[in-house]
């Protein structure tokens, strides 16, 4: 148990099943299942949560049990097997070849790890979780930072007209499978935090998530003023007073706390700008440890440091008015940084922003990083529209993002049917390494085994509904009071599955557009569907709430009865129900602003088909052989017309391929047509958006290049962050100076040779790249390097290229970048010229 609630005399067996309870390993390796099963059944089967049951086992049946041969031997077993699981060598250890091997540090908002541990909203809480484990699987050594919120995010609940109704549940620290950290002395560790009114304290948390930790932050110390242990209250809650001071905690807080760790992350990893101000607490240790002004350590820090960006539209963006951050910062400006406050508004305003502009937390951690990313190949052409302001001159498709497409924890969200059948094809260590033998295995399966597995997961989920009566997890039916139990599903009944959060981009009422088109399908006598809807909307978003309410006036319906359910209270562990038993799950956001979306990469693992708007992922992913594409992969207008269009196209898509595919059976009473895709989706899609594979992707294409630049960049006490500091100053200084000369272009056989004689005043050729452009229409644009010549005028560099001149000349136009060779361009120094 944790330090404040461990009994005295705790012999060495109840502290192994208590150190098993706390390494949230449990969550996705099954191996302890038959532990906590034997400890507490009922508790168990209802919660699924190891920590719960430990806690709830009364310390005699416990010690009882460990008298036992058989119980004590199965212990010892899990024990040996946990310590080896975290001790044999994994993936990393051959994919990295710097030595000592690198340390990454990730910084989220949220964690959705179990719903033993409620900090978590939805989808960047969802990623966060599902990377920390996966991390955990291949061996990457990442240290997480979040925070620990006293009441962590809304619960659902509803009232008898059928409103959304918001609950605030207590996170009792003792309740939770952490324990507080520690300082050499065995004191609990309190982390300071100067501001202009005094001191405050941090309390430090650490979760066990296999071989990474997790390292939480919550200001509810005693020794602090109210309001500011009221800090880390809510999760996505208050105002932006409260929104900027959570961030404050997390990003600086969370920083400090490594640093008085002991540790020194050589990458920092922020999952969306929440936590950009750990950018500025990197540097302020650097500048303690190297005696070096604030612009110079964080040149040093930059090279280390990983945005990534979840947001599809400007107003995903925290922003906050400037004298709000100018309140809260200057005094953490003048006195950590030693600097002037305005330095840090621009961070996040903007050179040559108006004073009153927002301060922007993306805009700051674009310009406290070394590199970018989106979540999906979509998600990155429409990152680099938004970013393109912060670019300017620069074409959109030379934004510096790239994307990692996001991925799910497999493990995390296979049934125990899926398991055992994925186990028998493909081995127990499947998602441990590269994936390659993943697919064959799959396809190797008999249809009648993949049939019979998707049954068994199906009829587990109906039996799920069908037997929940509490207040977490109940269901608006022909009644109109919560509590009552749910439609008479059926395991044989194609069932449809739309669970996310209720937000009007999300369209979650679009399958309503035609109530009754919807009843219809439904209720077909001869091939009757059933339709599960969970989600929850945010308290302040009205618009959602009444969406939620619409659907449940659908489900009273009377000629819906019985088709149709509502699942309250959206969390993980209905989530996993629902993507474990569903053969469909439905996707409607307005295109392109979803940016990646995960909740149908969830339902691959278990056989589970998509059919969704070619959005996020499944822009990537959806094809005929694997699943469905609501409106044929096209835009049509906006607003009513759009909706009208998709909505029709879903239910055609129901109506005419999807129902009638799933009825159609062969001899023994399999869909040989429904198994194909089945089969295809599970086997070429599952390991493509696991999070296993973005975790490596992340490994190979961030982490260890950001890892080398960080200490290159560090080495000799920042020398090369100082070069990069001179010639940036250099460059700002004679930039204004560049000026073109007349273009000359001449034909030689089949090629243009062009001439264009270059101004550079007081910079040197060394500092920049001369390049002709040219625009290609739907295909990467053409550039072509210019080398400096001889016969410069008047002062000028002559540089000259050859092109093919099946184009006109005209396309090209010649321009000039910065170039340092270790900056990236254009992301750390946007300087560009073109040729007017």
């Amino acid at each position: 148990m944790s330090d404040m609630t461990a009994p005295c005399n705790t012999s060495s067996g109840e502290q192994a099943v208590t150190d098993l309870a706390l390494d949230l390993h449990w969550t996705w390796n099954h191996a302890t299942d038959r532990l906590w099963r034997q400890l507490a059944p009922d508790i168990w089967d209802h919660t699924r949560n190891a920590w719960a049951v430990l806690l709830n086992t009364p310390r005699s049946r416990l010690r009882g049990l460990l008298a036992t041969p058989d119980f004590r031997d199965m212990l010892d077993q899990l024990v040996r097997a946990h310590a080896e699981s975290r001790e044999k060598p994994a993936w990393f250890t051959q994919a990295c070849t710097m030595a000592p091997a690198p340390t990454i540090a990730y910084f989220s908002m949220e964690y959705m790890l179990d719903e033993a541990l409620p900090i978590y909203s939805g989808g960047l809480g969802n990623v966060a979780g599902d990377q920390l484990k996966a991390a955990s699987d291949l061996g990457v050594p990442v240290v997480a930072v979040g925070l620990l919120y006293a009441q962590g995010y809304f619960r659902q609940g509803f009232s008898t007209t059928g409103q959304q109704e918001a609950l605030y549940p207590i996170n009792d620290p003792a309740q939770l499978p952490i324990t507080p950290v520690c300082d050499g002395n065995g004191d609990r560790l309190r982390v300071p935090f100067r501001i202009a009114t005094g001191q405050i304290w941090l309390r430090a948390w650490r979760a066990r998530v296999g071989r990474t930790v997790l390292y939480l932050l919550d200001t509810n110390d005693p020794d602090n003023p109210p309001a500011i242990r009221c800090i880390t209250t809510q999760l996505y809650g208050g105002d932006d007073t409260l929104r900027l001071r959570q961030e404050m905690v997390l990003g600086i807080g969370g920083w400090r706390l490594l640093r008085v760790l002991g540790l020194r992350p050589d990458v920092c990893h922020l999952n969306e700008g929440h936590a950009a101000f750990a950018a500025l607490e990197r540097a302020c240790g650097l500048m303690e440890d190297l005696g070096i002004p604030f612009a110079h350590a964080l040149t040093i820090a930059r090279a280390g440091t990983v945005f990534t960006t979840h947001t599809a539209v400007p107003a995903g963006f925290d922003r906050f008015a400037p004298e709000l951050v100018r309140r809260h910062l200057d005094f953490y400006a003048r006195n950590d940084l030693r600097t002037d406050i305005a330095e840090i508004l621009v961070l996040g305003q903007g050179e040559g922003a108006a004073p009153d502009a927002p301060f922007n937390m993306a805009w700051l951690a674009l310009r406290v990083s070394g590199a970018v990313n989106a979540v999906s190949r979509l998600h990155e052409q429409v990152s680099r529209a938004l970013f393109n302001p912060q670019f300017p001159r620069w074409p959109q498709g030379e934004v510096p993002v790239s994307h990692v497409t996001n991925g799910v924890h497999v493990p995390t969200w296979d049934s125990a049917a899926a398991d055992a059948l994925w186990t028998s094809a493909t081995g127990k260590d499947r998602w441990l390494g590269t994936l390659e033998e993943v697919e064959h295995g799959i396809r190797a399966i008999p249809d009648h085994d993949l049939w019979h597995s998707r049954m068994q997961a199906r009829a587990a989920l109906v039996r799920f509904m069908v037997g929940q009566h509490s207040a977490r997890a109940c269901f608006m039916g022909g009644r109109h009071e919560c509590g009552m139990p749910p439609p008479a599903f059926g395991p044989d009944v194609l069932t449809i599955g739309f669970a996310r959060r209720f937000a009007t981009y999300k369209r979650p009422d679009l399958l309503l557009h035609d109530p009754d088109r919807l009843a219809r399908i439904l209720t077909r006598a001869d091939r009757p569907v059933q339709l599960v809807i969970a989600g929850k909307a945010h308290p302040r978003d009205m618009a959602g709430q009444a969406l939620i309410t619409r659907w449940m006036e659908f489900i009273r319906r009377p000629d819906v009865q019985g088709h149709a359910t509502f699942l309250v209270d959206y969390d993980m562990s209905i989530a996993r129900r629902l993507v474990e038993g569903v053969d469909l799950w439905i996707n409607t956001p307005l295109r392109p602003w979803e940016a990646c979306g995960t909740s149908g990469m969830k339902v691959l693992v278990n056989g589970g088909l998509n059919v969704s708007e070619p959005d996020g992922w499944w822009a990537e992913a959806g094809a005929p052989d694997v699943g469905w594409v609501i409106g044929g992969g096209m835009d049509h207008g906006e607003g009513p017309s759009r909706d009208a269009h998709d909505a029709d196209s879903l239910y055609t898509l129901l109506e005419r391929d999807i129902v009638p595919l799933f009825y159609q059976r062969d001899g023994d009473g399999v869909p040989q047509g429904w198994v194909a895709i089945m089969r295809e989706s599970m086997a070429r899609l599952t390991p493509r958006f696991s999070a296993n594979r973005a975790v490596r992707d992340y490994t190979h294409g961030f982490y260890l290049p950001a890892a080398a630049a960080y200490r290159a960049r560090l080495a000799d006490g920042g020398t090369k962050a100082a070069d990069i500091g001179r010639w940036r100053r250099a460059m700002a200084a004679g930039w204004a100076d560049i000026r073109f000369g007349a273009l000359q272009v001449t034909r030689v056989a089949d090629r243009w040779h062009i001439h264009v004689d270059l101004h550079l005043g007081s910079i040197t050729p060394d500092m920049v790249r001369v390049q002709l452009y040219a625009d290609v229409p739907a295909a990467p644009p053409i550039i072509v390097p210019m080398t400096p010549a001889a016969g410069g005028r008047d002062g000028s560099v002559a540089y000259g290229a050859e092109v093919d001149a099946s184009r006109p000349a005209t396309d090209y136009t010649p321009r000039v970048t910065g170039f340092h060779p270790d900056m990236s361009i254009p992301l750390e120094a946007a300087f560009i010229a073109w040729q007017k």
